[in-house]
């Protein structure tokens, strides 16, 4: 499909002399001092927040600035781009998705549900988090016929497993992203100086209250201690290993995909498990400081995976700059995060989609400014490593 995202920039400055401004900035690096002064210190922490010193963030973006795009010439496709990709057999409009993330609520009251029909409005397809605040039937029901996976915590619970993965499939989430990277929490100064955690608060549990396997471990009519107790029991899994996916395999025809994979040998040996696709991630940082950034890390996946197998970049994503050096080094698609919810806090669901345009309309641009008719004709040839 042809898009058109660009228009956005003609449009904005055509209702310029009118007096007509965005009412969220343009440059989305600037959205998340804005919401730091909108957002309650404890909400800001545990978006904002990074493990230990913040090395891993950093890290991830100082790989995208590692390197440079070099523009191609006379490509004849100033006129219109596709931005459409096709993973597992559906065609996605753009080469960006959601990224989950838990309990969004304490950003917005309308959490998830106002982000995902912010996306909707962008058109940009989105991964739910098993955290969320909403239930998973009611973010599906926002997302009406938008595309939509579904990001998997494993619970230690075998049946409450089974139980969020039937419940995907019957609500139409075609994929499932199994999260592999966080065994336990990261140690995060923003969220432990706090003593905030959001679960606990309630926020971000909604699919485990509403699942009837997790129910069945509670008591009759249990308080809320009772409740996040058995929450604290089910969700933890640091046992889970590799001889556990030819479980989830055998329960589900979905495509499964791994985020949280850096290393090319845990790569190879996903697939072995009969995983579909891999989302090569740090967990945007929260997760274990020092760690290798997911760009440094893309390379060398995709080259232990084959040129075939769907793989996704995920952290420290900010830019369409940064979509297409993704796309140069390997990746089928980007998951784009923080920045979606820095636009939340600030304007609900116009700043979901508000947030998504400008990606979009930057991207689109991106791919003409550097030769590109279409994101398929985005190779390694575009870049160029900044030599020390």
């Amino acid at each position: 499909m042809v898009t058109a995202a660009a228009d956005l920039v003609r449009d904005i400055y055509l209702a310029g002399p009118g007096g007509e401004r965005p009412a969220l900035s343009t440059d989305l690096t600037t959205l998340e001092a804005a919401a730091r002064e909108v957002l309650a210190p404890t909400a800001y922490g545990y978006v904002a927040g990074d493990a230990g010193v913040g090395a891993t963030a950093r890290a991830n973006r100082e790989a995208f600035d590692r390197w440079r795009l070099v523009p191609r010439m006379l490509r004849g496709c100033a006129a219109a781009r596709d931005l459409g990709v096709e993973l597992f057999g559906r065609r996605l409009p753009a080469p960006v998705l959601l990224a989950p993330v838990a309990a969004q609520t304490v950003v917005h009251p309308e959490g998830e549900r106002a982000a995902v029909r912010g996306a909707r409005e962008a058109g940009v397809p989105f991964v739910l988090s098993t955290l969320s605040s909403h239930r998973m039937e009611e973010a599906a029901e926002a997302a009406g016929e938008l595309p939509r996976w579904f990001q998997l915590y494993w619970p230690s619970d075998r049946e409450v497993a089974r139980s969020f993965v039937r419940r995907a499939e019957e609500s139409g989430y075609t994929a499932l992203v199994v999260t592999v990277d966080a065994p336990s929490f990261g140690y995060r100064p923003a969220d432990l100086d706090g003593g905030y955690l959001p679960f606990l608060h309630g926020a971000g549990i909604a699919n485990f209250t509403s699942d009837p396997a997790f129910l069945a471990g509670l008591g009759p009519e249990p308080g809320d201690q009772e409740v996040i107790a058995h929450w604290a029991r089910v969700f933890a899994h640091p046992a889970l290993c590799w001889d556990d996916l030819p479980w989830l395999r055998d329960l589900t025809d979905l495509p499964l995909l791994l985020k949280g994979i850096l290393h090319p040998d845990d790569a190879r040996q996903a697939l072995d498990c009969g995983v579909d696709g891999l989302v090569v991630s740090n967990h945007g940082g929260r997760q274990l400081d020092g760690s290798v950034a997911s760009l440094d890390a893309l390379p060398a996946v995709r080259a232990a995976v084959g040129p075939s197998v769907p793989v996704l970049l995920d952290s420290g994503v900010r830019t369409a700059a940064d979509v297409v050096k993704a796309l140069a080094l390997g990746a089928d698609a980007v998951l784009y995060g923080r920045p979606y919810l820095y636009g939340l806090a600030l304007d609900g669901q116009r700043g979901v989609a508000h947030v998504l345009r400008c990606l979009l309309a930057e991207l689109d641009l991106a791919l003409a400014l550097t030769g590109c008719a279409a994101v398929g004709d985005v190779t390694s040839g575009l870049l160029d490593r900044v030599r020390a």
